[in-house]
């Protein structure tokens, strides 16, 4: 498997998620803090878009905003939210299989980095918010080990500046022999045993 595999699993494993998720489940907190259910499949939604861009080199609009939710999940009944998302998931995944597109620089929310860097950290993005998604729903996110690591990986790699920006809580520390995923869960600030 290469990145542009783990890529496809990651949003994968998002898709599968939200279509799970019944409507009447996001009020729900989630393990991304301050985030509700509906507020985390909705950054999982902005994060397609954004990594769509990235991948194609597009650039994005200034005026999008988080809070005004998803370009394409404005004015969408919440009922269809997880079609749409699919939609939008593949379209990513299509984005990051093209020959290249890890190579050389991109950007991300206007400010340029290496490809290949936005792909590690959006496969990482993709694969702990479907955990937050599926927790805040009691659910269990099956990661195989070797994305896992990946997911890991680019965690790591973040951590710190995540931390700073306030978009990673403090580590939660782990047992040494955890599987990787949970170990990028405790690096990416989050209790791999919270439950609703």
């Amino acid at each position: 498997m290469d990145h542009t595999d783990h890529m496809q699993q990651s949003i994968d494993l998002a898709v599968s998620v939200i279509r799970g998720t019944p409507v009447d489940r996001y009020d729900d907190p989630s393990p991304c803090a301050d985030f509700t259910v509906r507020q985390t499949v909705n950054h999982i939604a902005f994060g397609f878009v954004l990594a769509q861009r990235s991948a194609t080199r597009e650039p994005w609009d200034e005026t999008w905003q988080l809070e005004d939710g998803a370009p394409f999940l404005i004015g969408v009944p919440e009922s269809e939210w997880a079609e749409k998302c699919a939609e939008e998931g593949a379209a990513t995944a299509r984005a990051w299989a093209e020959p290249g597109v890890w190579d050389g620089d991109s950007h991300m929310g206007g400010s340029p980095m290496p490809a290949a860097a936005i792909g590690s950290m959006m496969t990482s993005e993709f694969a702990v918010h479907a955990w937050d998604v599926a927790a805040a729903t009691g659910r269990r996110l099956d990661v195989p080990e070797e994305l896992g690591r990946v997911v890991l990986d680019g965690v790591l790699a973040i951590a710190p500046m995540g931390r700073d920006g306030g978009w990673f809580g403090a580590e939660v520390p782990v047992a040494d022999d955890a599987p990787a995923f949970t170990k990028a869960l405790g690096a990416a600030g989050r209790d791999p045993n919270w439950t609703p």
